[in-house]
């Protein structure tokens, strides 16, 4: 109790009626004065679901407002991104059925849908937005899973061989960031090597490092047609929700093989394991809003549970945890307030 007294009195350097912390917050101007954190565009990814097909348009259903565009309607999407001045955007291929198979071999075709997607930007914008790829198996398998799937398990080994050839033909097509979401261990360490001895040395890294086995996913893998194929769960390969420490643990062998920044995910019900990697690692760590999290505040504000400034308010707490971006399916929605 004395030790907390002491801190109390390092903080709070004078006491009331003198000190009326409720004189700073009178004023609209002096709230923006001394406000701590705040959210600009330049903090935001915009994810962008894509799907094989000319002049397709189509409602995610559980994600109302989000869609999957062919690659025809594609540069228009990355225009106003780039008009809005969001620094980047993830890409998420919706594949068709008849493509994925046990090892999901479409992921290694020169030609798959991400792939034709970053050749497609790259030649119209140039370097005028950056490209996050998404290196993993799970869009293109026929189990859902992240990796090669044997009794019950899926295999760590085995699924790096092959998520290194993806993530070398995804950097031939211009991908300007990988990011492994498989969570396999040593992923990153084979990866980075690969890229440095095949001249892709400034293609960056970007791990999900502590991504959690979560209920929070669902919509998502509506978006990327893997919902209704997963069998089991990832809870083998993904973070069990009840640890912290382990997420340190997990940050920390991703840096050590070459990581250049950290995904937390999902994001909102992980705001201290944010705040834990920032400030253990001082890293560039991304918070991703996922879908889930989206699909409740936007099914929120259209019953007029919330207001639309809980948007905003959302975002601005992964800054205050500790994020230096968000990964966020409202981007696109909240940059011309910011």
């Amino acid at each position: 109790m004395s030790h907390i007294k002491k801190l109390l009195r390092m903080i709070i350097t004078g006491k009331y009626p003198q000190l009326r912390l409720r004189r700073n917050r009178k004023n609209e101007w002096s709230r923006r004065l001394i406000s701590e954190n705040n959210l600009s565009v330049n903090d935001l990814i915009l994810p962008i679901f894509i799907i094989d097909g000319k002049n397709k348009k189509i409602p995610v259903k559980s994600m109302p407002g989000i869609f999957r565009y062919s690659l025809d309607k594609l540069n228009s999407v990355v225009q106003s991104a780039i008009n809005l001045g969001i620094p980047m955007i993830a890409l998420f291929p919706y594949t068709q059925k008849k493509l994925k198979n046990t090892i999901g071999t479409e992921s290694l075709n020169q030609n798959n849908l991400i792939c034709r997607a970053c050749r497609q930007i790259k030649k119209k914008f140039k370097y005028k937005i950056g490209i996050m790829c998404d290196v993993a198996l799970d869009p293109y398998t026929s189990h859902g899973h992240d990796g090669i799937y044997h009794n019950h398990d899926v295999e760590n080994d085995e699924t790096i061989k092959i998520l290194v050839e993806q993530s070398l033909i995804q950097a031939s097509s211009g991908c300007d960031v990988l990011a492994p979401s498989d969570m396999m261990d040593g992923r990153i360490g084979k990866i980075r090597n690969a890229l440095d001895k095949n001249n892709f040395k400034s293609v960056q890294i970007l791990s999900y490092a502590a991504k959690y086995a979560s209920s929070y996913y669902g919509p998502f893998r509506d978006a990327v047609g893997s919902k209704n194929l997963l069998k089991g769960n990832k809870k083998t390969y993904q973070m069990d929700f009840k640890n912290s420490d382990e997420a340190l643990r997990e940050v920390a062998l991703d840096i050590k093989e070459g990581a250049d920044m950290i995904i937390v995910k999902p994001g909102l019900p992980y705001l201290d394991i944010i705040q834990k990697v920032k400030n253990n690692f001082k890293i560039p760590v991304i918070a991703y809003q996922v879908s889930g999290e989206y699909s409740m505040i936007t099914n929120s504000i259209q019953k007029k549970i919330y207001n639309k400034d809980v948007i905003i308010e959302t975002l601005t707490s992964f800054k205050r945890s500790g994020a230096n971006a968000i990964i966020t399916y409202f981007a696109d929605k909240i940059a011309k307030e910011l």
